[in-house]
Order: structure tokens, then C-alpha cells, then sequence
């Protein structure tokens, strides 16, 4: 089943749009929608996400539970389950829900709470939308035992079509990861040089992503010749290129780019090789504006990736972007992150938001990539983080990597500006 993205949007008395739910749920045959990932949950509450629970779900002898209970075309019964931690945060800020029972401790007491609302209130439940990958099988079971006339169904798409097209406060908090992302890596390139480990620079993205007050996610990082992107004691020689590609959390959004960098001078294949895959990059951003079928990137890129995947092993993806990596819009089968292409033929519309990529892997020169950040624009589209796209020059001066600066403090987004060669930075299309 395909679910519409262009339903019109309606009044906010909640933190979402609940008229724009009420017609997913209809169009999808729901009655009650209980969702239980953390990135819903956060949606849905405009924001919140529980700061005791932000790294570890496990406790006692059993986990975190969030829950958010929502009756189609009844938003002043919606209901949230959470735990007696967030009591302290609920005085800082009140939760945006009409009633809210903080007093859950593992998965089962949770589904109790929910289902004593559900049945308090006499509300239809015979269709209900659960999230099937973060629904616990014990607190299932416990569903499933409580409610034994209601058939259970599986609410993904309901709530990715819910959050696809991103608010103007979402795209601002994704823009702002996506910089700082990109400034991180520039900090850390402008600020290291001969001797450094792998090892070594994954930390010092750390930190800076960290002082940049984003949280951080993930390094890969492919340098010289070495296409393994994982963090080890390989260390960075003269004239290698180096591949950052980096995830840093905002507020709960990612910002997820690669930028390459050098050291030394790139000579003119390194040169040629990158403006290959930017110019895949450019002609897959060109196909971005509203109303374009998503299929069309993929549709544009072909002939060109045919042409260059004569000679050059050459992988092309492009993907949704927002609470997840990989939500919706989803325009291909055939990427790396297994789903359907259920939305390869649907209009792209004003506020999503694409991770574009290409990656070339080159025997000699090793692992070269770019990954974009675009959010389709009502006249067209917008790069976040859209600069540092060439090849960033290290530190020039040789140390050891106990030498480097493990902050780069001062760098900002020009550190690697001036130092870089090769294709400039396309700003806003």
C-alpha cells in the first residue's frame, strides 16, 4: 500500500499536524496508532526525547518503554507513557499531550498503561497501527493478551508520510547539523597532518563535533590506498587522500556528509577522479524541485554512471534524511540498507529532505567520495553544509599523531576553504 504525501494540512493542536494523521490513519484503516520508537515518540511530542534514557535503554530487568497513544479524530485523548524520570523534565517543560502517565519502568507495566487508557475511555481499538520493529516481544505479547479482538498493523509508513515533508524548524535544525558537520571536518583536516592515525583523527572528529554541541554518531574514514572505513592505527603518508564521512545528531536530526581531503597537492588524476563523482552528485541535484518523481535522480544518473562504470567502480544512492537515516522518501531497491522503492514514482514535495552520494573506489587512489545534504525547495532545492566539497588540504607542517592539535580550535567553515582544490562548492540551486 502507497500512502499519499500531499494531503493538506490542517490545524496544530498538538505538536503535530493531527488533521494530516486523522487522513493517514483513514486512508490506512486505523483506528488507534501506539508508537513506541524513540524518533516517533520525540515527533510526535514536538521535541521531547528522555535525557535519562539517551544512551542506554536497558535497566533492571527490563528497558524503556516510550509510548504515544492517538485515537484517529480524537487528539484530546491522545496519551504518552513514559518513566518517572521525566518528571523533572516535564516541570521544565510540560509535555504537549493531554495526558501523560510518567510511571513506567520496563516494557510491560508500559502496554499496561496504554491499554488501561484505551479501555478508560471506551475507544474504538479495532484496528490498531503499532511500530513492529521497536515494539519488544514481551510488551507484544502483553498487547496482544489484553486486546485479543483488536488486529495489530504495522504503522511505518503512516508515520514516515507524517514526517516526510519536513516544518521550516526542522529544516533550520538540519541545516545547522549538516554545517556543523562539515566545519568539524575541516577543523580536524586543517589541523592534522603527516603521521596521523585513522585512529586518531575519528577522535579529534569527536571532539570537534561534540564542541559544536551536535552528538556524536559515527566516523567512517577510508584513507591512502585502504578502502576499510573503520577507525584503526593506519597512518596518514604524503600524498594520500583521506575520506571523512560522519553522522552528528541535532536535537535528535542527523547530519550525515563525506568530504575528502589530502596531503600535499592532488595532481591532476586525483583531480579528475573527484570531479567524476561531483559531476554525478550535480546532475542528481539537478533533478531535485517539486513535483519531480523521485525516480528521476536515479533516472539521470544512469547513463552517466554506465559511462563512467566502464572504467571506474562507481556506487550512486540517494536517500531520505531527517529523524532517521533512510526515511522517507525511498527511491530505489537496489541501495545498500534493504526496502521497497515505494516512492520512486511519487512527486517529491516542498520540505523533504535527500542524502545524495557517490562513491568511487580506485584500486590505486584509494576510497573517494561526496555525500550531500538537499532539501527540496519551493523554487527548487537547497544544499545544507554545501561547501568543502574539493579536495581539503592538510597541515602542512609533518608531526607525529601525539603532535596534532586535538581540538582545532578557532577553525570554522573557511579553515579548509582556501587550502582546497579541485570542484568548488555549489551552493543553493
Amino acid at each position: 500500500m502507497i500512502l499519499p504525501f500531499d494531503f493538506s494540512h490542517g490545524d496544530l493542536p498538538l505538536a503535530f499536524d493531527s488533521s494530516l494523521l486523522d487522513k493517514l490513519m483513514d486512508f490506512a484503516n486505523l483506528d488507534i496508532l501506539l508508537v513506541t520508537s524513540k524518533h516517533n515518540v520525540q515527533y510526535l511530542l514536538g521535541g521531547h526525547r528522555c535525557s535519562f534514557f539517551g544512551c542506554m535503554d536497558a535497566i533492571g530487568v527490563s528497558r524503556y518503554l516510550p509510548i504515544f497513544v492517538y485515537p484517529k479524530g480524537r487528539p484530546d485523548q491522545a496519551m504518552y507513557v513514559g518513566n518517572e524520570m521525566e518528571a523533572y523534565q516535564e516541570e521544565v517543560e510540560p509535555l504537549r499531550v493531554p495526558v501523560a502517565a510518567l510511571n513506567a519502568w520496563g516494557t510491560v507495566d508500559a502496554i499496561r498503561l496504554a491499554v488501561s487508557h484505551i479501555r478508560e475511555r471506551a475507544l474504538s481499538a479495532r484496528r490498531l497501527g503499532i511500530e513492529a520493529a521497536f515494539l519488544p516481544s514481551d510488551a507484544y505479547l502483553a498487547l496482544r493478551a489484553a486486546l485479543p479482538d483488536t488486529e495489530l498493523v504495522d504503522a511505518l509508513l503512516v508515520l514516515e508520510r507524517l514526517r516526510a515533508r519536513k516544518t521550516p524548524e526542522e529544516l533550520l535544525i538540519l541545516r545547522e547539523a549538516s554545517a556543523k558537520v562539515v566545519d568539524a571536518m575541516l577543523a580536524v583536516v586543517a589541523s592534522h597532518g603527516v603521521g596521523t592515525t585513522k585512529r586518531c583523527l575519528a577522535d579529534a572528529l569527536r571532539r570537534e563535533e561534540v564542541a559544536r554541541g551536535l552528538t556524536f554518531e559515527y566516523c567512517l574514514i577510508a584513507m591512502g590506498q585502504n578502502l576499510n572505513r573503520e577507525p584503526s592505527e593506519q597512518v596518514w603518508r604524503e600524498g594520500e587522500v583521506l575520506s571523512l564521512d560522519s553522522g552528528g545528531n541535532l536535537h535528535g536530526y542527523i547530519g550525515d556528509l563525506a568530504r575528502m581531503a589530502i596531503l600535499g597537492n592532488p595532481d591532476s588524476e586525483l583531480c579528475d577522479l573527484l570531479a567524476c563523482v561531483d559531476e554525478i552528485q550535480q546532475m542528481a541535484r539537478g533533478q531535485i524541485r517539486p513535483g519531480a518523481r523521485g525516480g528521476e535522480i536515479y533516472a539521470a544518473v544512469e547513463p552517466l554512471m554506465h559511462r563512467l562504470g566502464r572504467r571506474l567502480d562507481m556506487r550512486f544512492v540517494a536517500h531520505g534524511m531527517g529523524l532517521i537515516a533512510h526515511e522517507a522518501p525511498r527511491l530505489t531497491a537496489n541501495g545498500p540498507v534493504p526496502y521497497s522503492a515505494d516512492d520512486a514514482n511519487e512527486p517529491l514535495q516542498p520540505g523533504m529532505v535527500l542524502s545524495i552520494e557517490t562513491t568511487l573506489l580506485h584500486p590505486r587512489r584509494g576510497f573517494i567520495k561526496l555525500e550531500d545534504t538537499v532539501a527540496v525547495a519551493a523554487a527548487g532545492s537547497e544544499g545544507f553544509g554545501d561547501w568543502g566539497r574539493g579536495w581539503n588540504r592538510a597541515m602542512e607542517t609533518t608531526q607525529s599523531s601525539s603532535e596534532a592539535n586535538p581540538s582545532g580550535a578557532g577553525e570554522d567553515r573557511t579553515a579548509g576553504d582556501d587550502r582546497q582544490t579541485g570542484p568548488r562548492d555549489q551552493a543553493t540551486l
